[in-house]
């Protein structure tokens, strides 16, 4: 931890990450900001009285990235918020009583949402196909309760594309609004429990249609866990490479999109250029974002603030759709969508968001 408190003392306060920093950029206030942040951290990890003002400042960060890729000194902002979230758990000071709804909620319906267990597979086409295969399709808990048509459509997409694959009919929930608000403790056993559950299952690959899922099972399980024994892969990736060398499956619906790039898939994975080829080969006209590709701004869902913050996501959503031409977007993460759609029922607007593959689906036989 003392690296920690070296890393957040190292900034400048130069001001360089100000500005790409959503939450700063819609309230203008520095405690909102990376380097508000940062002074936050060194109060939590110096083991100084934290005021409540540092608390909403480590607890609002969208967890996007964009400041560790524009800082000049390289400081990995959001990581030192993710670390200092755990020690203010440590001190008593977390979760916060909204992320604790959460978390309760996980516990006993094995979702974020509050969905009902006995509803996940209402998304499903047809009976359930029970089937073996080393490689998981994992839809997690926007899919499989709340954006239903991205799971709907992304399973049909690799039906009809002959892609070898299972579902769980007990998904479970990949755990990474626990991790983020801090509390590695349940964390560390919703890790092991799901490792140890794909390891009697075989699995060796995951495929995931959120990039928080992604994100959580790639890097915050072997930070946990250790090494795996499945590879994790985000759903555009796998659609993208069977149909590279196949495009002729695919027939032109003319439409104008514009495609929003999700923060953990463009930044995080440098996924870019797949997502935009795919809709391409569907006969979609592309047009961008003001931010895109690894310059993208976060949707406003990000680190759990939609549900602590509703206001400030609403916020750094509006802006986001604001940065549209096009009535019709399209995003490759379920979360993005459902955020942004939200916001543009909130604010009277007429855009509309899409998952990905529903845009494939309408292009295959």
């Amino acid at each position: 931890m003392n690296q920690v408190l070296e890393d957040a003392k190292s900034c400048t306060e130069c001001g360089a990450c100000n500005e790409f920093c959503p939450t700063y950029k819609v309230t203008g206030e520095v405690q909102l900001s990376p380097i508000g942040r940062l002074q936050a951290a060194i109060e939590v990890f110096e083991g100084k009285e934290i005021s409540e003002q540092s608390v909403e400042s480590l607890n609002s960060c969208l967890a996007c990235m964009e400041c560790d890729a524009v800082c000049p000194e390289g400081i990995k902002v959001t990581e030192i918020v993710l670390k200092s979230r755990s020690k203010l758990v440590e001190r008593g000071l977390g979760p916060l009583p909204g992320q604790n709804r959460i978390i309760e909620g996980i516990l006993a319906k094995g979702n974020s949402v509050n969905g009902e267990p006995e509803k996940r597979l209402e998304w499903l086409p047809g009976e359930f196909p029970r089937r073996e295969s080393d490689t998981l399709l994992y839809m997690g808990c926007l899919g499989s309760y709340v954006v239903k048509d991205a799971a709907t459509s992304a399973y049909l997409v690799l039906k009809k594309l002959g892609f070898d694959f299972m579902l769980l009919e007990d998904e479970g929930c990949c755990g990474t609004y626990i991790y983020e608000s801090g509390k590695l403790d349940l964390a560390s056993e919703l890790f092991r429990k799901n490792v140890e559950r794909f390891n009697s299952l075989g699995i060796r690959r995951i495929v995931c249609l959120c990039p928080a899922c992604q994100e959580c099972f790639k890097y915050f399980y072997p930070e946990v866990v250790g090494e795996l024994k499945f590879s994790v892969h985000h759903i555009v990736e796998i659609i993208y490479d069977l149909l590279k060398e196949n495009r002729t499956l695919l027939k032109e619906v003319q439409r104008t999109i514009t495609y929003q790039d999700p923060c953990r898939l463009a930044r995080g994975e440098s996924v870019t250029e797949e997502p935009r080829e795919l809709l391409s080969w569907c006969g979609a006209e592309l047009k961008e974002m003001e931010k895109n590709r690894e310059r993208a701004q976060c949707c406003g869902a990000g680190g759990g603030v939609m549900t602590v913050y509703r206001d400030l996501s609403m916020k750094v959503a509006t802006d986001v759709l604001n940065m549209a031409e096009t009535e019709s977007i399209v995003s490759s993460c379920p979360f993005c969508a459902f955020c942004l759609n939200r916001a543009a029922k909130a604010g009277e607007l007429t855009k509309r968001v899409t998952y990905l593959t529903n845009i494939v689906l309408d292009s295959l036989p």
